[in-house]
């Protein structure tokens, strides 16, 4: 199966972080994507030092095709135009008018290509005070108030890896916006710009919140949730061994079961939703939960409706039944590669494969292209 986008022919500037993960979920549901480097002496300088990532272990440029141009040259950008003058997607993630002085912005690009859909992904948008401010995870999720509320209760707020801004505000938007954006041109025969800001996504993410927070049920100061850690009983827990669970025993009935299986009288235990117990009700579930190893907890709660987990490492969670069932993880070289997802039942992603398949020959690339998009016109 070659995929739902099969067919689709997409042009990105190699950047770094969100950009080539959107790409990433691209060509894994069958898009044809050709990354266009810079020449070895100019991205390293453009980087100032490199970060150590060799190409075989750059994950996101799985199924990706790579070309060589000189952005600092009329002949490297004339490259890029012909290249995506046969596409249907553009993609850049510079800062707001860097691609125009290259001669690479939207207007140019959909005046050549009036189909093109030309897709800027930045942490802060084209537009508004901070638009050319350089920014990172931590920013965005700064700027969203997402990271207001990732806080234990009177300790500082602590960012996550950058997965929620970088990766599901920033990639995955943006991946969702240019499929929006190609299917409203199959109707319309045109394209259109795509703004894709993390910020923006960050703080789509948390739709859910503002609703529990409009109606009185979310408490802005952080620790105090019931899905904040707030709760004891939605929070990971230590071990004998030192190991962890995670506990997300939120509803009643599955509550009843978790402490049911704790091996512990429970009979003087505060309610489950007296918030004023809750430190005492945290102190004995971690006093009953350091009892054993988290192996014996696995055991004890397989097949419940408890709502305990161990708190894998990524080896773990790829050599976990039900993981290794479902092929959430495959193995390839020796890196662990997430699989493609949502699963489509008909046309289903690419099977992961190692990067760094080596340059490809841009004069037939662009002459396969133009060739097939003369066949769809």
């Amino acid at each position: 199966m070659n995929g739902p986008l099969d067919g689709v022919r997409v042009v990105v500037l190699a950047g770094m972080g969100p950009v080539p993960f959107t790409a990433m979920l691209l060509a894994d549901m069958g898009a044809h994507v050709v990354r266009v480097t810079r020449p070895p002496h100019r991205a390293a300088r453009a980087l100032g030092q490199t970060d150590g990532l060799a190409e075989r272990h750059d994950l996101t440029n799985r199924g990706v095709d790579t070309v060589t141009a000189d952005l600092k040259d009329p002949d490297g950008i004339g490259t890029v135009l012909r290249l995506a003058d046969a596409a249907d997607v553009f993609i850049e993630g510079y800062r707001p008018g860097v691609a125009e002085r290259l001669g690479l912005g939207p207007d140019t690009l959909t005046r050549r290509n009036s189909t093109l859909v030309y897709a800027r992904l930045t942490g802060y948008g084209q537009s508004g005070p901070l638009a050319r401010t350089a920014g990172h995870d931590i920013n965005y999720l700064a700027q969203s108030g997402a990271l207001h509320a990732m806080a234990r209760h009177g300790e500082a707020p602590r960012p996550p890896v950058n997965l929620l801004g970088d990766y599901a505000g920033g990639g995955t938007v943006a991946a969702f916006g240019i499929v929006c954006a190609l299917l409203e041109a199959r109707g319309s025969g045109h394209g259109q710009v795509v703004d894709a800001a993390m910020v923006d996504g960050v703080a789509l993410l948390t739709a859910r919140l503002q609703g529990l927070r409009a109606a009185g049920l979310y408490h802005d100061e952080p620790g105090t949730n019931f899905l904040d850690s707030g709760a004891p009983f939605y929070d990971t827990y230590r071990c004998a061994d030192g190991r962890h669970i995670a506990v997300g025993a939120l509803e009643p009935d599955f509550y009843r079961e978790f402490t049911a299986r704790l091996g512990v009288d429970t009979a003087g235990w505060p309610a489950q939703n007296d918030r004023a117990g809750w430190p005492r009700l945290r102190t004995l579930i971690a006093s009953a939960i350091g009892a054993r190893t988290q192996a014996e907890w696995a055991e004890v709660y397989a097949g419940t409706d408890a709502c305990v987990t161990p708190v894998f490492t990524f080896d773990e969670a790829a050599a976990d039944p039900h993981n290794t069932l479902r092929q959430v993880f495959r193995r390839v070289d020796g890196a662990l590669h997430p699989s493609p997802a949502p699963r489509l039942s008909r046309t289903p992603g690419r099977r992961p494969a190692a990067p760094g398949r080596g340059t490809a020959d841009v004069e037939h690339l662009i002459e396969s292209w133009s060739a097939g998009r003369a066949a769809t016109s």
